[in-house]
């Protein structure tokens, strides 16, 4: 099938809670301010999206905004770099829940990546899932395809599986390129199912964020998700 039809057949599909709950709304950009970050809690309730994402300095503040809402709250570990030792990533995936994050997206190690140090990354991954998964909250690890080479992207998507990764996550949005459809793709192939995708980085429309659905994004990671939103929604209604 024509990726027109499966992009058209997707927005007939889709209601708009269902696209809404793909899309974590994210501000991580160092610049935000606390005012900054209440709009984007704001907005996340009001468009009922999955996730916020904050840095962690705003966990505490998004818990109390988000407090009975639906809406999860996200935050990162070693970010945007990844290369914070093992037991520091363990001891921040720990602080952030215990201060109120319930997913959680790490950083894979970049350095022992690009030194194909698999060994590490899968004692890595295995030692946040646990304690991620000990205190019922999500996984989600950044493997920055920009910087990859298609054969990379396959293995670490594949140790993330072994390694009880609940999602593989294209990009930080601060590395290389962001997320592609050549990426998404390779990742779903990779996973065969196991654990689910997730496509961030310069993802700022709605189109674009139908066809990484298509491609096989499970979830997708934006700073645009408002505007994506209202996008859908005028795609749906048969405005655009």
């Amino acid at each position: 099938m024509e990726l027109d039809s499966l992009v058209l057949r997707l927005i007939d599909k889709l209601s708009l809670r269902d696209f809404a709950k793909r899309i974590d709304h994210t501000l991580l950009s160092p610049q935000s301010s606390v005012s900054d970050i209440e709009r984007v809690c704001q907005e996340a309730i009001k468009y009922n999206f999955a996730a916020c994402y904050i840095s962690p300095w705003y966990v505490k503040r998004a818990k109390e905004m988000l407090k009975g809402s639906g809406v999860k709250i996200g935050s990162v570990v070693s970010f945007p770099h990844g290369n914070s030792p093992i037991d520091v990533k363990v001891y921040e995936a720990k602080w952030l829940i215990e201060n109120g994050a319930e997913e959680v997206d790490m950083v894979i190690n970049l350095n022992a990546l690009k030194s194909h140090m698999w060994d590490y990354l899968r004692e890595e991954v295995s030692s946040v899932a646990e304690v991620v998964h000990e205190r019922g909250c999500t996984l989600k690890v950044i493997v920055e395809t920009g910087i990859l080479s298609d054969e990379e992207k396959v293995k670490v998507a594949q140790i993330v599986a072994e390694s009880r990764g609940d999602y593989v996550k294209t990009s930080t949005g601060f590395i290389g390129r962001g997320a592609t459809l050549h990426d998404v793709r390779l990742l779903k192939r990779a996973v065969l199912g196991r654990i689910k995708v997730k496509a961030s980085g310069g993802i700022r429309h709605a189109i674009d964020t139908i066809m990484l659905i298509v491609a096989g994004a499970d979830r997708i990671g934006t700073s645009a998700g408002v505007t994506i939103f209202n996008e859908f929604k005028k795609l749906k209604e048969g405005v655009l």
